[in-house]
């Protein structure tokens, strides 16, 4: 049994050297923006306090924050690992246990934290389709502006042993695994983990651990937007804004969801998303091959399979050293040795 069972993504915490590029760039992005204690914030329409925090320093990633039901999940996780739960020190207060992770990322538990009036979201009006014209005698009319951002979604970490990290988060924090990513049978690269909300609906992932080479780091973090149009306005918006792409827009296999990337100014991927998968606790974990993590149902491919950005070399070697990896398998199981 976890220590306890996380309800959902709570924040994704940088530093920059500048914050007021950030905060153009999160507007632009469709976060409401503001300062407090030195620190810049931005937050959706769903009525949490924030779900991205900047703090100054030289560029980097500082920390990934998970939400815990109840104080009193965070007091039995204290308990167990042995550190404080300590007040937070942030808008909307609440309390925070902060643990790290065996590739060294910081992991902000909080719970308790107050939770603002929701705005309304972005219309979805109704759409006519060859099945049927709900919409009549109403014309679709869309202002150009930024995406609305509604919430954070998920995650994706690099980690240097996929395994090791699993039964971390999942030992903590009770995730499940939605799919599982192969090299190859049974070579796994990493998972799509969500959380176990039992019979309510959970995303199909809230943390992404990808075993791939490279220094430790956060590959990306989304949010999700109110809907297609939502995302599209976003994506047409940032272009406009000369904000520097990074890959769609598509829709992705694992997930399923409609997918747009962008960089923000220190080169931190953020992803715009809507339309994903939910399930529950009764649905079974898959498993896919690598080829599925980068291709697309329609849209964008992603860049390096498109040729516009060639694989950095430290890729081009865990290739080949997983090539010999499994030639050595797959000897050694003709001749009846175990792996």
């Amino acid at each position: 049994m976890p220590l306890i069972k996380v309800e959902d993504m709570a924040h994704v915490r940088f530093a920059a050297p500048d914050l007021a590029a950030m905060r153009a760039f999160l507007e632009d992005f469709g976060m409401t923006v503001f300062e407090e204690g030195g620190r810049l914030y931005g937050k959706g329409s769903d009525g949490r306090p924030f779900v991205h925090v900047t703090e100054r320093g030289d560029a980097r990633f500082l920390a990934i924050g998970l939400r815990a039901e109840t104080i009193a999940d965070l007091d039995r996780l204290a308990a167990a690992e042995g550190v404080p739960v300590e007040d937070l020190d942030a808008p909307g207060g609440g309390r925070i246990v902060r643990l790290t992770d065996p590739d060294g990322y910081s992991v902000e538990i909080v719970a308790g934290q107050a939770k603002g009036r929701a705005a309304p979201v972005f219309p979805d009006p109704p759409r006519n389709t060859a099945a049927a014209k709900p919409r009549f005698r109403n014309s679709v009319r869309l202002d150009a502006a930024p995406a609305h951002v509604r919430r954070i979604g998920h995650a994706v970490l690099r980690v240097s042993d996929f395994r090791a990290s699993e039964a971390w988060y999942k030992d903590r924090f009770g995730f499940l695994t939605s799919d599982e990513v192969e090299a190859a049978k049974d070579v796994p690269l990493g998972a799509f983990m969500r959380c176990d909300r039992g019979d309510k609906p959970a995303d199909h992932h809230t943390l992404f651990l990808a075993q791939l080479p490279g220094e430790p780091g956060l590959l990306h973090a989304a949010f999700e937007v109110a809907n297609f149009d939502d995302l599209m306005l976003g994506h047409q918006y940032l272009k406009a804004r000369k904000r520097q792409p990074a890959w769609g827009v598509g829709r992705h296999i694992m997930g399923s969801q409609i997918f747009d990337y962008w960089k923000d100014p220190f080169g931190n991927e953020l992803e715009h998303w809507t339309d994903g998968d939910l399930f529950t606790a009764d649905d079974p974990p898959q498993k896919l091959p690598m080829s599925a993590l980068l291709a697309v149902q329609w849209g964008s491919p992603h860049p390096m399979l498109a040729g516009k950005r060639p694989p950095p070399p430290a890729l081009i070697a865990f290739i080949t050293a997983l090539q010999l990896r499994l030639k050595r398998l797959f000897r050694r199981r003709a001749k009846g040795i175990s792996a």
